[in-house]
């Protein structure tokens, strides 16, 4: 079984190489779905394998100065208090296993349509965000990040997903004028102490398995490693075509 872990981490591994999206919104539904992994459990351990897995391209971001800190610091204002208020909720109001699961199983179908969604229409959010600018920018632009920080917080912490296609997403739209690789490196940033503490978290409610997550790593990082050589030789539109199409697939199941 722990090979099987091994190479679902790098199949998944590798698809985040190619597209920069797909960590989450893979792993997840492929443990629950395929290996019968408990939905808490699975979004525990996930979250952890993300923090681990993307730590490494934000030192690689951080050395091409494609990092935005000041957007990162407001969008962790926000997400990081949705986290431990989340956690804190769930580990006072004494919510059992059977019920958690249904709660992340629910939440984690939905998060993965708005997946998908974003995944197909980023450069239409962009475009939007650049309509809408105008003087209303200078004055709400910090407290909306803060907020879709917030949200990303809570939604992050009960599916594990939304920290990378929802979060660039909504970055798009907000900052229509930054490089991609500013808004990509900016979320990656983010990402990484968000679902860092949300892991620790759900390390307090016990719903972290240690030996999968290590199995997953092992797998993942050489993954990630040849999907990113892989990149620029596979066609960026079908890959998140379907991508996002898988998504919508595994959604709708989880919802229903």
């Amino acid at each position: 079984m722990e090979l099987a872990y091994t190479l679902s981490g790098f199949a998944v591994g590798a698809i985040v190489g190619m597209t920069g999206v797909g960590g989450g919104s893979l792993m997840t539904p492929l443990l629950v779905l395929l290996f019968g992994v408990s939905p808490a459990t699975a979004v525990g351990t996930d979250l952890l394998y993300a923090a681990i897995t993307k730590a490494g391209g934000v030192v690689v971001h951080t050395r091409r100065q494609h990092v935005r800190w000041d957007v990162v610091g407001k969008l962790a204002a926000g997400s990081i208090p949705g986290a431990l208020l989340t956690i804190a909720i769930l580990s006072t109001s004494r919510i059992d296993h059977a019920a958690f699961s249904k709660v992340a199983t629910e939440t984690l179908g939905i998060a993965l349509i708005l997946t998908a969604l974003a995944i197909l229409g980023k450069h239409r959010l962009q475009g939007w965000g650049k309509v809408a600018a105008g003087p209303w920018r200078e004055r709400w632009i910090g407290p909306l990040t803060i907020l879709v920080g917030l949200a990303l917080g809570v939604l992050v912490t009960l599916s594990s997903v939304g920290a990378g296609a929802l979060g660039v997403a909504a970055l798009f739209f907000l900052y229509p004028r930054f490089p991609t690789t500013h808004i990509v490196g900016s979320d990656i940033a983010h990402a990484v102490p968000l679902t860092l503490v949300a892991g620790l978290g759900h390390a307090h409610l016990g719903t972290v398995d240690w030996t999968l997550l290590g199995s997953l790593l092992l797998g993942s990082l050489p993954g990630i490693w040849l999907g990113s050589l892989l990149c620029a030789r596979m066609p960026e539109r079908l890959l998140r075509s379907g991508l996002a199409s898988l998504l919508v697939l595994i959604g709708a199941k989880l919802v229903l």
